[in-house]
């Protein structure tokens, strides 16, 4: 995806400073008597050509770059390493239950890069025995072959990014691929893989119900194992905010939407969260990791990070612009950005995840997370049950269908004063 040569931030004009990990350990308000689950993310920021709608940082670059260099795989990979290597203190002894190699187009690298990433980890971090490792890959840029390269590698989990089976729509949406493509990269990785997942997107410029359904019975047709699915939005900083298109009203998107969880049902999807649907067996952990306020170490340009310590939660941000998080990350200084999170905003940051889940969270889940009371957000509780937003008992908290359509409205009861 694509920017030439991006702007560097002003937040990115220093490093953040180098810290030990007994700044980590330090006495804080927090008490948190037990660590979440450990997750990785890799982010790997370059794709043939920015998509108008999207606005994660991904770069765009072509075989060559106008100086007629190559994608920089291998001083890449070492800057994750380094970065890696660095950030280990803050995680020692911790068992990596997931990997998402994620950007970006991540199957712009060579199956030999990802073999050289996913063995580079391991010696370094203890995987867990049935770690899932996802990778992101587009239709754009799929070989015969290339999808078993990446499982003989220790993928284990493909995620798809087809968004849309009908040409015209790929092409409102600016993919590199077409339908024939999308059709030959989900047959592959369904050969190659005994998880997949389809990404899908809906209310696209000029599409009819009808159309929405000729694209999910396309999709289910291929059977995957799960499909996310998430509704076209307008985000500041792309092209489609300078230049909106004309996108379906909210009524129709609401018919669709009602339509693909009638459509998923039947094919025996379950929706196990407001954009995600699998088979028995086939949720991601990853994401639900993400969603149920786990740890994730994110590694990459522009990655994020969340980790837990004895008294504090705390929000890490790599450099964005890839060539300055090369440099910085291989002189030992990837992160631009390294904060505690408030103790007033954790519950807001604990419900912007747990909610989008259709089981919600466990209470005790809460306090062991967030190393709050479940006191903290009582008054909220209350204000979301007396609005007919959630359903609660003593030990669990699930949002109803009112709160599923109105989750911004819900999740916005727990922002702090």
């Amino acid at each position: 995806m694509a920017v030439s040569i991006p702007i560097v931030p002003a937040a990115e004009a220093a490093p953040a400073q180098v810290r030990d990990i007994q700044h980590y350990m330090r006495p804080g308000v927090l008490q948190l008597t037990s660590l979440p689950p450990l997750a990785l993310y890799v982010h790997l920021p370059w794709c043939l050509k920015k998509c108008p709608y999207c606005d994660f940082n991904s770069h765009e670059w072509r075989e060559v770059d106008g100086a007629g260099n190559a994608l920089p795989e291998a001083r890449y990979l070492d800057a994750l390493m380094a970065d890696l290597e660095a950030a280990l203190p803050l995680v020692w002894g911790r068992s990596v239950h997931s990997i998402f190699i994620g950007g970006g187009t991540p199957s712009l690298f060579s199956p030999q890069s990802i073999d050289r990433l996913i063995g580079d980890i391991r010696a370094r971090l203890p995987l867990a025995a049935d770690c899932e490792i996802t990778l992101e890959a587009n239709p754009g840029t799929f070989e015969k072959n290339r999808f078993h390269a990446f499982r003989a590698a220790g993928v284990t989990r493909l995620s798809v990014g087809v968004q849309s089976f009908n040409d015209r729509h790929l092409k409102a949406l600016g993919r590199v691929h077409d339908r024939a493509q999308a059709l030959a990269a989900v047959q592959e990785a369904a050969q190659a893989f005994d998880t997949f997942n389809l990404d899908i997107m809906y209310a696209l410029p000029g599409q009819t119900l009808q159309e929405l359904e000729q694209d999910m019975a396309t999709a289910l047709a291929l059977a995957p194992p799960h499909i996310s699915i998430y509704h076209l939005t307008i985000e500041p900083n792309t092209y489609f905010a300078k230049f909106p298109p004309a996108i379906p009203p909210d009524d129709d998107a609401y018919a669709m939407l009602d339509r693909i969880t009638e459509m998923t049902g039947q094919a025996g999807l379950a929706r196990y969260e407001i954009s995600a649907y699998a088979r028995p067996g086939h949720a991601c952990f990853h994401n639900t990791n993400y969603w149920q306020f786990g740890d994730y170490l994110g590694l990459g340009a522009g990655a994020h990070s969340k980790l837990s310590f004895a008294h504090r939660v705390v929000r890490q941000t790599r450099f964005r612009d890839p060539r300055l998080y090369m440099d910085n990350a291989l002189a030992g200084r990837a992160l631009a950005q390294d904060e505690d999170v408030r103790r007033a905003d954790l519950p807001f940051e604990y419900m912007l995840n747990a909610l989008r889940l259709r089981e919600g969270f466990a209470l005790q889940d809460f306090v062991e997370r967030t190393g709050l009371p479940v006191t903290a957000i009582a008054k909220a509780l209350d204000e979301a049950e007396r609005k007919g937003l959630i359903t609660r008992d003593m030990a669990r908290v699930r949002p109803t269908e009112r709160g599923f359509d109105f989750l911004n409205d819900l999740q916005a009861l727990f922002l702090a004063d």
